[in-house]
């Protein structure tokens, strides 16, 4: 017998979304963690790999329409309204951080494969902009709520970035983790529209995880050449 409860939405949705974040997005995935260890010793070769990530963030999140954009379009929930009209308006100042990152670090370093790398990126962001683009209720704002929180790890290098070429970061004004986490629960107003917030989430962070995988596969193959 089926003992599970008739609603999974609300605050365990948030719960939930937080949860997949903090096990599987940027934060905890080795090499954004190595980037900002990475010390003076290393110096040129960490200026390379930033350059990398930059070049290919730029790629995956750089341009207009982004994930939030999209969601923009497709969300019906009042709750969720403020919300995006402030994360879409701050989502403007990321990506022109990011260009003004990867003028300053310079292009992507040459790499084996890279016609492989930038079309992996490519097929990375067509799935984004097609899962942003859903139909299915609460999946396009799931992605754009965890890209809004996974972003906190994201910016946390780029502000290291900027720092090493003598770039003082802009103060980030997406909304904070708290709001974000507050329109999770109120949007999730049924299982249906829970499940597909989590779909949403899950598919972003993953393809986050295969940029981070791509970008340390791409410096390894550079430490071994």
């Amino acid at each position: 017998m089926n003992t599970a409860p008739a609603h999974q939405g609300n605050g365990e949705t948030s719960h939930l979304i937080d949860a997949l974040v903090a096990a599987d997005g940027t934060a905890i995935h080795s090499h954004p963690l190595a980037l900002l260890s990475t010390g003076a010793v290393h110096a040129t070769r960490s200026l390379h790999n930033l350059a990398d990530t930059v070049h290919y963030l730029c790629l995956l999140h750089g341009r207009y329409p982004g994930v939030i954009d999209h969601a923009a379009t497709r969300s019906t929930e009042n709750v969720a309204r403020k919300w995006l009209i402030q994360a879409a308006d701050a989502f403007v100042a990321e990506r022109a951080f990011l260009t003004r990152l990867a003028v300053a670090l310079g292009p992507a370093p040459s790499t084996a494969g890279q016609n492989t790398s930038d079309a992996t990126i490519l097929q990375q962001r067509h799935a984004l902009d097609m899962l942003a683009q859903s139909d299915r209720r609460g999946c396009a704002m799931g992605a754009a709520l965890a890209l809004a929180i996974d972003w906190l790890a994201v910016r946390r290098l780029l502000d290291s970035a900027a720092l090493r070429v003598g770039i003082e970061p802009p103060a980030s004004k997406l909304p904070t983790k708290a709001a974000t986490l507050e329109v999770a629960a109120g949007i999730a107003i049924d299982n249906t529209v829970s499940r597909a917030v989590q779909f949403g989430a899950r598919q972003l962070l993953s393809q986050h995880r295969g940029l981070w995988d791509l970008l340390k596969s791409r410096a390894e193959i550079r430490d071994a050449n």
